[in-house]
């Protein structure tokens, strides 16, 4: 991971400071705080503040006055509600701060979930880092047969090979002639920033803060960690997930069950299983659905 000693210091020295508060805390996740998750080969996640926890959900859900005195499967039970019934007000009731430095491609995807707070390291103002993204060969694989936006076979160990040092050489090179354009040596060009930036390819690291509530967290989450997903995302929902485990067990324990690990089916889908519980045969070209949607319902049926 590319950090520099003096941004190493920086944390280490975040991480020694402490203050009293009649906030809630929690340990696991202060344990957390500020330390760098490793992600990619030049990426990280790292927290940077958060704002309540398990229990501010259930006292935001029963608007009390207090944290409360009901046991803990008391109020496991009452999370699990609310997720399982899609009561959200309470849990945006709890916020997450985050430091994220990222493939460019990466943080286009990311962006889409609009319900957030975001500040990017601005290359207008800044120079870019000379860090690139380039895939390990286990994920080189050829454009996929059935999905327009997903992966196939992986790439033989050559083609794996030639294909990284296309994007490493082409990396380096668009990188240089930034250098250049920004130069304002006899050799330079003294562009600015802002035009300089345009020739960079998408493999280049970004950062930014990224601040959402824990209900569109969890929306988030439930998107990018599917196995469809592409991976290059999909490995910050999983270093978050683990943060999602340390901030609010007891909610992150529901989600996995509501929502990660639940499926939805569609009224059709419902009269179908029903029919079939019946004991009833029921065929695809009988069922009212379409192929796609009958192939969908039985991988789910048959696990």
């Amino acid at each position: 991971m590319s950090l520099t000693d003096a941004q190493r210091a920086e944390i280490a020295a975040h991480a020694q400071e402490t203050s009293s508060t009649r906030r809630p805390t929690v340990p696991a996740l202060e344990a957390m705080l500020y330390e760098p998750q490793e992600v990619l080969d030049h990426g990280f996640l790292r927290v940077i503040d958060y704002m309540g926890d398990d229990s501010a959900i259930v006292q935001a859900a029963r608007v009390s006055y207090g944290r409360g005195t009901r046991k803990v499967s008391e109020d496991a039970g009452l999370i699990r509600y609310l997720m399982r019934h899609r009561h959200s007000s309470p849990f945006e009731m709890c916020e997450m701060k985050f430091h994220v430095k990222l493939p460019i491609f990466v943080a286009r995807q990311w962006i889409r979930h609009r319900m957030a707070s975001v500040n990017e390291y601005s290359a207008r103002y800044s120079i870019l880092d000379s860090e690139f993204y380039i895939p390990a060969p286990e994920h080189m694989a050829s454009q996929s047969a059935v999905n327009r936006q997903g992966r196939g076979d992986v790439l033989a160990p050559d083609d794996a090979a030639a294909v990284m040092d296309i994007l490493r050489d082409d990396a380096i090179r668009t990188y240089r002639n930034y250098e250049t354009m920004l130069s304002t040596e006899e050799d330079g060009y003294g562009l600015a920033r802002e035009l300089a930036r345009i020739n960079l390819t998408v493999n280049t690291y970004t950062q930014w803060y990224w601040k959402i509530d824990l209900h569109n967290l969890m929306h988030f989450l439930a998107l990018r960690l599917d196995p469809h997903a592409q991976y290059e995302i999909r490995v910050y929902a999983e270093a978050m997930l683990k943060i999602l485990h340390a901030w609010v067990p007891q909610t992150a324990a529901a989600f996995e069950d509501y929502r990660r690990g639940a499926v939805t089916f569609s009224a059709g889908m419902l009269k179908i299983v029903r029919r079939m519980l019946a004991g009833e045969q029921v065929e695809q070209a009988g069922s009212g659905l379409s192929k796609r949607e009958w192939d969908e319902m039985m991988a789910v049926l048959k696990g």
